[in-house]
């Protein structure tokens, strides 16, 4: 037997317990480069407990929903920022945590031009890109020691978009 999950959009209100989202709305924070940039500045909190901060390309496979989440992972060394190559939307998966135990799965679909960033021990899916190329910058921790946990759920879930 599975659970259903249905995606909804990415909000940061939705997301604020998992993490920011990162994207260019609003009024930018500075106008810079003679005035031709918007900076919108300083939006993931990135957060190391040592080690430094790297930045990686990652090429994921391309997902479908209906999608079986069987699996969830967390970093309790640092944070983790999945910032999109492409102007495609993804799929986003987090959960409570309950103990050291993943509780109540969400799935959020991102718009083209939003990135999110995990906070430092969130349970969170692995990368789900939902078209091609799935190309991401990940930036999050480079260091020494175990910065992964993961676990596999006993019932699965199904995520509809």
């Amino acid at each position: 037997m599975s659970t259903p999950i249905t995606a909804r959009p990415l909000t940061p209100a939705a997301f604020a317990p998992y993490g920011d989202v990162m994207e260019a709305t609003g009024t930018p924070d500075k106008v810079i480069n003679q005035g031709k940039c918007g900076r919108f500045h300083d939006r993931a909190q990135l957060d190391f407990a040592d080690g430094c901060a790297g930045i990686s390309i990652f090429k994921g496979e391309i997902e479908t929903l209906p999608l079986t989440l069987k699996m969830v992972e967390r970093h309790p060394m640092g944070s983790q920022a999945f910032v999109p190559m492409s102007a495609d939307g993804f799929l986003v998966v987090v959960a409570q945590d309950d103990g050291g135990v993943p509780t109540d799965p969400q799935a959020f679909l991102t718009r083209p031009g939003q990135a999110i960033n995990f906070h430092r021990g969130t349970w969170h899916g692995v990368l789900t890109p939902l078209s091609e190329p799935g190309l991401f910058a990940v930036i999050d921790r480079i260091g020494d020691g175990a910065n992964l946990e993961e676990h596999w759920f006993e019932e699965t879930y199904v995520i509809a978009g």
